[in-house]
């Protein structure tokens, strides 16, 4: 029971970042941490599956092996969260109540994102880390 339910709340979580790729101050990289972290205590194939994925499994590792984000990763999704934010804000959302909701997500979102450790040098962990994993399934 506890492991399907880890599995869906992954899923749920997996699929909140996804969708906080395109919508303004919905949190991507916290979605996908939880997604990991619900993943690797039920399901070592869904957890591989995620890590290997082209697209979140380098910024997984990277987080889990060193607590921190690569600088490039902070800008470009700083840049993405505000550019969504902003477009919304003047284009699409009308009312002052909604709009005050969403750039306060986004002000809480950044917050978040500054306060993550900056990944300074790359390092071979991270290949440990999927090897690892890859000799045990």
């Amino acid at each position: 029971m506890k492991k399907v339910l880890l599995i869906t709340l992954g899923t749920v979580s997996l699929t909140i970042g996804i969708i906080g790729i395109v919508v303004p101050g919905l949190p991507t990289t916290s979605f996908l941490l939880i997604t990991a972290a619900c993943y690797a205590r039920s399901s070592e194939r869904l957890y591989a599956w995620l890590l290997n994925h082209r697209v979140f499994g380098k910024y997984i590792i990277q987080y889990r092996v060193h607590r921190a984000m690569p600088a490039k990763a902070k800008v470009i999704a700083l840049i993405m969260m505000w550019t969504s934010i902003i477009s919304s804000c003047l284009f699409f959302i009308k009312n002052k109540y909604v709009l005050a909701i969403v750039v306060s997500g986004g002000i809480i979102g950044t917050i978040i994102i500054m306060m993550i450790k900056t990944l300074k040098i790359p390092n071979e962990a991270d290949l440990i880390v999927k090897e690892e994993l890859a000799e045990r399934l």
